[in-house]
């Protein structure tokens, strides 16, 4: 049997409901594509920077190298603040599924979840089609580990 609220749902440790709590999830599919240009040129950029550390031999394996540099970037930023910088400026960040900013494995498994998806183009394609119609603007990896996207609050 499903419980009706006429009010907000008691307060649980988990991810805010989005039919109470719709100004966290407000947006945030939006947000999310503008967070991702911004990583994307600042994980050029530093890839750029790299290169000519490696007398220009990383040209011949550009992609790697930027795959590589985006793992590390988007790990580190994550397991700092739950965020990456273009997330930061976009105002949103990654919450797990109790509605705790991510531990540093977490972001791990969330990053290299990521790095699978930008790899295997179908799945990034799936996770594009889930932030869309899902109600938490969730993509694959976030409805894999249990993590969303949300706005941030003024105070925690």
């Amino acid at each position: 049997m499903t419980q009706t609220y006429t009010s907000a749902p008691p307060a649980m440790p988990e991810l805010p409901d989005p039919r109470y709590h719709a100004d966290l999830y407000s947006g945030v599919t939006i947000k999310r594509l503008v967070a991702w240009c911004v990583d994307l040129l600042i994980t050029a950029l530093i890839t750029a920077i790299l290169v000519p550390f490696t007398l220009f031999t990383a040209l011949f394996y550009l992609p790697f190298l930027y795959l590589v540099v985006s793992f590390f970037y988007r790990w580190i930023s994550i397991a700092r603040g739950s965020a990456t910088p273009g997330m930061r400026m976009a105002a949103i960040e990654l919450r797990n599924r109790d509605g705790h900013r991510l531990e540093t494995s977490e972001a791990a498994l969330h990053t290299l979840g990521y790095t699978v998806s930008v790899g295997v183009f179908p799945l990034q394609l799936v996770s594009i089609a889930l932030m869309i119609i899902s109600s938490r603007g969730q993509g694959l990896t976030d409805h894999i580990m249990g993590t969303a996207m949300l706005n941030k609050r003024a105070t925690y």
